[in-house]
């Protein structure tokens, strides 16, 4: 088996902790003797002991003199766990292959060197888009402190959002909307505007088939704190849930969904929420991404601000026309095509009928 087929084991293992380990990484680790391997772990849990940890124990005495394949740099600080440098060194490894460096400051090199001043043979890059990949969001966290922004669409054929009488559900179908709770299901939290908020009721919540999942954060923009005291989002129990308000927003408003157990933040002191600012606010809160199902509004002005990074635009093979018919983004819109958020590095899939396409928004300094 080669260096990049025991990789892809690690990342492999990695990915089985997907949406648990915020705010740390993904990370998975193989250790290989003779050609063998004999033992593999991954980071489960922020807070519990490190992917290269679990591998360790269960190579035991085979760990000596053994290569192991993790996909971030080890790191070399005291956190909630001990460094997983100083494990690999006292277990006597002889060999360390990494994917990607750690762009995290505590860490940043200083794994790799003290594996390399203890003597061990150290690479690094195998493998290290698909890493890259697998981290996207803590990669973004970790370096700007701004969660990474997911936004998701679901249209028919001839790109409505709704009929012209509002009537959404459902445009998507089952297999497609299981998919968009097992997207719920990866990220800290979860965004919608108010009309949304109005409009539909929703619970914002994670409901896979199988019972399993985690609620994220419940986040909506609600300038005037509007959000109804009877609303899902605030009264159901289900999960946290933060409004974003204005400080315009009237006082009796925001004290009785603060009463109703709601986190009511004041973003800025103008007409309408700064969603840069709230985004900054969230990121140091530990909310590493954020997945956006909004509305058309919500979607052009994130847009329009160049805070979203990536797009999952599901689409239904269904027309419904209407002139008044609602789009998944709105706004003033684009002068030119060249102006147009355009997307690269796609992907599409088919489920049960409906297409999936997804992709990264290109950004300014992208080539």
């Amino acid at each position: 088996m080669q260096q990049e087929e025991y990789m892809q084991q690690a990342l492999a293992l990695a990915a089985y902790a997907t949406g648990r380990t915020s705010p740390n990484p993904l990370v998975g680790a193989v250790v290989v003797k003779d050609g063998r391997v004999v033992g593999q772990g991954w980071h489960r849990k922020a807070g519990t002991e490190h992917a290269e940890v679990h591998a360790l124990r269960q190579a035991g005495e085979l760990a000596k003199g053994a290569t192991v394949y993790v996909t971030l740099e080890p790191c070399s600080h005291y956190g909630r766990t001990g460094p997983c440098s100083k494990a690999l060194i006292e277990a006597g490894v002889k060999q360390v292959v990494i994917a990607m460096r750690d762009p995290n400051p505590l860490v940043a090199g200083k794994g790799i060197k003290m594996l390399e001043d203890a003597g061990i043979e150290v690479s690094i890059g195998v493998l290290e888009g698909a890493a890259k990949k697998l981290n996207e969001v803590f990669l973004k966290w970790i370096m700007t402190k701004q969660p990474f922004v997911v936004m998701k669409t679901a249209m028919t054929l001839d790109g409505k959002i709704a009929t012209a009488a509002g009537k959404n559900q459902w445009i998507s179908n089952a297999a497609s909307r299981k998919r968009v709770h097992e997207l719920r299901d990866i990220y800290d939290g979860i965004l919608v505007g108010i009309g949304t908020v109005l409009a539909d009721d929703p619970s914002l919540t994670v409901r896979l088939p199988d019972g399993s999942g985690k609620n994220p954060l419940r986040i909506i923009v609600d300038s005037k704190a509007r959000t109804p005291l009877t609303a899902k989002v605030v009264c159901d129990g289900e999960a946290k849930t933060l409004i974003a308000v204005t400080a315009l927003a009237p006082p009796d408003r925001v004290a009785a969904l603060q009463a109703a157990g709601a986190e009511v933040l004041i973003v800025n002191e103008g007409r309408q929420v700064d969603l840069q600012r709230l985004l900054a606010d969230l990121g140091r809160r530990n909310i590493t991404g954020v997945f956006v199902e909004g509305g058309a509004t919500i979607n052009y002005s994130l847009l329009q601000n160049q805070l979203v990074d990536k797009v999952y635009s599901f689409i239904a093979p269904k027309m419904v026309g209407g002139r008044t018919a609602p789009t998944p983004v709105g706004g003033d819109g684009v002068a030119e095509l060249s102006e147009a958020f355009s997307l690269q590095a796609i992907e599409t899939e088919l489920l049960a009928g409906d297409i999936l396409v997804s992709g990264y928004i290109k950004k300014g300094d992208d080539v």
